[in-house]
C-alpha cells in the first residue's frame, strides 16, 4: 500500500498517467469499500485541487452520501435529481460545463460552476455514482470522463452490488 501522494504536474492527461497506478496500490489488498472510497477522493481532491470529490452510494430508491472531501453536501438525492440522479437514472456519464444551466440542477454549494458525474455500474445495474465538483466553468473533458470511470472500475462493489 503506498503512503505518500505524489502529486504530478503536466498536462491533465500525464496528471491521471501519474496517479493511476498510485490509486491501484492504495487499494491493493484492502477490501474495505468505504476506506478505498475516502482514499480515491482524497487522491483525487490532493491531486486536481477540485472543490469536491466524492461518492454516493444507491439505497433503496435514494442515492446516500458516501465519502468525499470539500465542503458539507447533500446528503440524499432522488433518482432523476440533479446532475448525480440524473447520472443515476440515464446510468451514464454527465459532464456539465455550467451548472447554472443544468435543469434541476441541485446546488449544495453554491461555489460550484461546473460538474462531472460518473455512475458505477455492476451487472448492468448502477449502485452509485462518483461526483466531482470544480469552481472554475468549464472544467471537465472527455479526458476526465476516461479516467474517472477507470477509476470507478478499480473498486470492488461486492459489498453493494
Amino acid at each position: 500500500m503506498a503512503e505518500d501522494l505524489h502529486i504530478s504536474t503536466g498536462t491533465k492527461t500525464e496528471q491521471y498517467e501519474q496517479l493511476m497506478p498510485q490509486l491501484k496500490g492504495l487499494l491493493e489488498g484492502e477490501p474495505d469499500l468505504v476506506a478505498n472510497m475516502a482514499n480515491i477522493t482524497a487522491a483525487l481532491k490532493e491531486q486536481f485541487g477540485w472543490l469536491w470529490v466524492g461518492f454516493y452510494l444507491v439505497k433503496k430508491d435514494e442515492l446516500v452520501l458516501g465519502p468525499f472531501q470539500g465542503p458539507i453536501a447533500c446528503t440524499r438525492i432522488k433518482k432523476g435529481r440533479g446532475v448525480c440522479g440524473t447520472s443515476w437514472a440515464n446510468a451514464t456519464t454527465l459532464i456539465v460545463p455550467d451548472v447554472e444551466k443544468f435543469p434541476g440542477h441541485i446546488a449544495c454549494s453554491s461555489l460550484s460552476r461546473s460538474e462531472i458525474v460518473v455512475p458505477i455500474i455492476r451487472n448492468n445495474v448502477v449502485v452509485g455514482v462518483l461526483d466531482v465538483d470544480s469552481e472554475a466553468l468549464d472544467q471537465f473533458d472527455e479526458t476526465d470522463q476516461q479516467y474517472l470511470e477507470a477509476v470507478v472500475n478499480l473498486l470492488n462493489m461486492d459489498e453493494v452490488a
